[in-house]
């Protein structure tokens, strides 16, 4: 089963609901459509749970969204005992809106610190209520309480995000705008997403796949919980919601 999937999250992040036609199912179940609202685990953000709506009422639950035999391949995993829909049938899918929100929340502030702390990045994943990113970061002279002021002065700032699409050619003419130390943007579609903030992408921009929400005041109050040294150069930085204690 090799099917593109057309990926409404990447245009608006916010459509809790939508409509998809299914166009195959492969053995264990997985159910791919012609379009979709659930974002598949990838980039270190978990990808969405929820259900399909079928005309009669009844609901497939979703425990779970995967990326196929390539990146425009979205699976739906269904729930342990739950329906399997027809080839050719047309679902409502409902997102978990509450899950996905608080995953756009902390995505956006990963995107925050790495502007706060901008070393190359080595890992990072996306929590609902703790996030991490590991940095290159050769000394600990950065502390939890003056990376969580400057990331909520950003935050309070209130700066615009948005999305903006460039060509493979431009991404190679600024390789500066990638800050993933291994892991570099998917190559062959032609074209890459950036993810930027702040008016004109005043604040930053790189390429991500991921769901943001559209202004920083939205992230709400964030502070960095822990950081944790994971090799001679490497720190581990935790995310979490709500004000640093004291």
């Amino acid at each position: 089963m090799d099917a593109a999937t057309q990926a409404l999250f990447r245009e608006d992040a916010y459509l809790s609901t939508a409509e998809g036609t299914v166009t195959g199912i492969n053995e264990r179940g997985g159910m791919v459509l012609d379009r979709t609202n659930f974002y598949a685990t990838s980039g270190g953000q978990p990808g969405d749970t929820g259900f399909f709506e079928r005309a009669d009422g009844s609901r497939i639950a979703i425990a779970g969204t995967i990326t196929g035999q390539t990146k425009d391949e979205v699976v739906h995993l269904p729930a342990p005992d739950a329906a399997r829909p027809e080839i050719g049938e047309t679902l409502v899918l409902h997102i978990d809106w509450a899950r996905r929100y608080k995953l756009m929340r902390m995505h956006t502030a990963c995107h925050l610190l790495s502007v706060v702390c901008p070393y190359p990045i080595t890992g990072a994943a996306v929590g609902e209520d703790e996030s991490r990113v590991d940095f290159d970061l050769p000394d600990a002279s950065v502390t939890k309480e003056g990376l969580t002021a400057e990331m909520m002065a950003l935050v309070t700032a209130n700066h615009p995000i948005f999305t903006q699409w460039i060509g493979e050619d431009e991404l190679a003419a600024n390789p500066g705008l990638v800050k993933s130390k291994n892991v570099r943007p998917p190559a062959g579609s032609g074209r890459i997403r950036l993810v930027c903030i702040g008016a004109e992408a005043s604040v930053d921009s790189q390429p991500c796949g991921g769901t943001h929400v559209s202004e920083t005041q939205e992230v709400g109050e964030i502070h960095i919980g822990k950081i944790e040294k994971k090799g001679r150069e490497n720190r581990r930085f935790r995310i979490r919601f709500g004000a640093l204690p004291t």
